[in-house]
């Protein structure tokens, strides 16, 4: 470990609660000075272990490769973290400047060749080892990333590849910053009166807060904060101004100017099929489906093509709908984007007699991550404890102690809640410290999973609860999903923790967890009205559990779409026009003119700044094993059946990467699954037209 005389101890010491990090001793001017020093002191490290005179071993290799490096992870952890969820223009620059840094100290260390030699001599020996099935996965692991990283190249492609690396790493910095301008720049202020013509008390409180954050005191502000701008465009009967809002929605990274991200696109898929061919695959796809379940692109295309010719049957089906309510209302146009959400919401009113805004007050902040809780503690034998007045990055952000059924400390969760004009948009899980049982060079043996969820729901104004949509719930039982995937992890080696697999098997865990908020048994409990502190009517529950799989067509070729568009960008040799490519996939799928992609390419964060290129469609992916993981529950009759969930946990939520996933979900299940489970959940078929049963 570097000196703390070098920077700020508080960075790599921390002497927090349970060993958090002391957020309220470490300022964002430290953070430079503190990855120089862990940057040298990792790369000494690394040197250190290749140029070991002794014969290759697991331990001297492989085990110090997994254990260095701790000052730099430590460093990392809390950057990337405030990089984020709470960033400002010192933190902004500063990431433009450590991105390509990064990436040049880690393609060093994948072309250092003695480096390479100790661990592919292990590799090649594997068999003669005596490796445990987690050790072998681990040397797997560091064997192929060493690979993907160059190691086999010649030094002139090694260097090419590196500097391609660089370049990339800058640019994935530049798209998300650029997303993140567009999205603060932008509001659409309103005044009192028919402007705000259907917008029901939640959202024009949440108005009156941003517009307040903005300096307009008594406006009400439009953001493009998802928790805004998606209920303003379900429930404003003003036309016009859903118009204004979707397109300045949409339109995010193409804007001309210095945030436009099309030309970040084109250079970006340009070098990725670059670095795919340099590495000996065909394309970029290729490179990234090499270790997944779906191995090949068009094991994926098949899957994603399969279920958009029932979603786009069924939106049109939802289209009809729409345009006869359009009709009914007196009105001639003809359906588009910015129509769906309100329209859609009104037939939903009207077919199961209950509307988003009847819902909401049933569904508090508190009470659902209560929710969440009491869910983790059915199922896993875990609960968490809330401790008040420890400092954090944000004011907002909450600390929980995780502890199990015999109150041992198991893990550390901090839940940051609140949209921020600081913070990206989405929602996300990430850890500052990922369990393991190494012995560290300090002499402590093993490490406490610290896992935070971020997410950007409307704070309420000053003494008024924070209540939710149905989505929103979805997506706070969604991040915590993962969370649990990362607290709940009990492996030995860091690099296989918690979610350290495969893109396509790690949101079995969060989507998994989703099917849990609906279960009758926790909205009784937990969907009680914030000012009576009556639970939800029964009625209304019934019809929103029947309404589960309503807007079904919608809501799957807005995913749909996206995943096809991200697999045509990297199976493609040259996409000279992003932009037109995205409008060819469209036309030849057939994209209705009335929805749009869930995310257009010039803001499509998840493929171009998060680590999901080619990799969009593992959420539909993973919606296969977590429909037919659900059902293995609902057959025997109990949501929490306690040996279901004894093997979900032992097979899925602890095994980390330590277990090919394959065989992690036989180790649950028995078997792996077909997709017929997860077109019947998302309404997209019955059971009776897959299998041609009457029964």
């Amino acid at each position: 470990m570097p000196s703390p005389h070098d920077f700020n101890p508080a960075l790599v010491n921390w002497d927090g609660l349970h060993g958090l990090p002391r957020f309220d001793a470490i300022d964002d001017g430290d953070f430079s000075a503190a990855f120089d020093a862990a940057l040298a002191a990792h790369e000494q490290e690394i040197d250190e272990i290749a140029g070991n005179a002794d014969a290759p071993t697991f331990d001297n290799t492989v085990v110090a490769l997994e254990i260095a490096g701790d000052a730099l992870s430590r460093v990392s952890a809390l950057f990337w973290n405030k990089a984020g969820a709470h960033t400002n223009e010192l933190i902004q620059a500063l990431e433009r400047e450590i991105s390509p840094k990064m990436s040049r100290h880690y393609s060093k260390i994948g072309m250092n060749a003695a480096l390479f030699a100790r661990i592919d001599t292990l590799w090649e020996n594997r068999e003669s080892l005596g490796l445990t099935l987690e050790q072998t996965r681990v040397l797997e692991r560091h064997w192929k990333g060493f690979v993907k990283s160059g190691a086999k190249l010649e030094t002139p492609e090694q260097e090419k590849l590196a500097a391609i690396n660089e370049k990339l790493a800058g640019l994935g910095t530049q798209f998300g910053q650029n997303v993140l301008a567009d999205e603060t720049a932008w509001a659409l202020v309103l005044s009192e009166g028919a402007e705000l013509d259907g917008l029901p008390e939640f959202l024009r409180d949440a108005m009156a807060a941003a517009a307040r954050d903005r300096g307009d005191e008594g406006k009400y502000a439009v953001t493009l904060s998802r928790s805004i701008i998606e209920p303003f465009l379900t429930f404003s009967e003003r036309r016009d101004l859903r118009e204004q809002a979707f397109k300045a929605w949409v339109a995010r990274g193409a804007n001309g100017g210095e945030t436009d991200n099309r030309a970040v696109i084109k250079e970006t898929l340009a070098l990725r099929h670059e670095v795919a061919r340099l590495l000996g695959y065909g394309n970029f796809a290729e490179l990234k489906l090499d270790n997944t379940m779906a191995k090949t692109a068009d094991a994926v295309n098949d899957l994603l093509k399969a279920v958009w010719a029932r979603a786009v049957k069924r939106a049109g089906e939802e289209e009809v709908d729409i345009a006869t309510l359009i009709a009914e209302e007196g009105r001639n146009h003809e359906v588009m984007p910015w129509d769906w959400r309100h329209y859609a919401e009104k037939i939903r009113a009207r077919k199961f007699d209950f509307s988003e805004a009847e819902l909401k007050p049933y569904l508090q902040l508190e009470k659902i991550i209560d929710a969440c809780f009491d869910v983790a503690g059915r199922l896993f034998g875990i609960r968490a404890v809330e401790k008040k007045g420890v400092p954090t990055y944000h004011p907002d952000v909450r600390v929980f102690e995780i502890r199990d059924r015999e109150d041992r400390l198991v893990a550390l969760f901090l839940g940051d809640y609140f949209a921020r004009s600081s913070k990206r948009s989405g929602a996300w899980m990430s850890s500052l410290q990922s369990q393991h049982r190494l012995e560290l060079k300090n002499g402590r043996r093993g490490e406490l999973p610290i896992i935070y969820n971020v997410c950007n729901f409307a704070k309420p104004a000053e003494g008024k609860p924070a209540l939710l949509s149905l989505d929103d719930a979805r997506t706070l039982f969604h991040e915590f999903g993962h969370a649990l995937h990362g607290m709940l992890s009990n492996v030995t080696y860091p690099s296989v923790s918690g979610t350290g697999v495969s893109r396509d098997f790690v949101e079995l865990p969060s989507q998994l967890y989703e099917h849990w908020l609906t279960v009758p048994a926790i909205l009784r409990q937990y969907a009680v009205h914030f000012e009576t502190g009556e639970p939800m009517p029964q009625v209304l529950l019934d019809r929103v559990l029947a309404a589960r799989t309503f807007n079904a067509g919608f809501n799957t070729v807005e995913f749909t779409s996206s995943a096809l568009v991200d697999m045509a960008f990297h199976t493609r040799e040259t996409v000279e026009d992003p932009m037109a490519v995205q409008a060819e996939v469209l036309a030849e799928i057939g994209m209705p003119k009335s929805i749009v992609m869930r995310h257009a390419t010039p803001h499509f964060q998840h493929i171009f700044s998060g680590g999901y290129s080619a990799g969009y469609y593992s959420y539909m992916w993973s919606e296969v094993l977590d429909a037919d993981a659900f059902a293995a529950f609902e057959e025997t009759g109990d949501a929490f059946n306690g040996e279901m969930a004894r093997k979900l946990k032992e097979n899925i939520y602890s095994t980390g990467g330590s277990v090919d996933p394959e065989d992690a979900y036989k180790g649950f299940r028995g078997k792996l699954p077909n997709p017929n489970a997860m077109l019947v959940k998302k309404g997209l078929a019955t059971f009776e037209e897959l299998t041609g049963s009457d029964a």
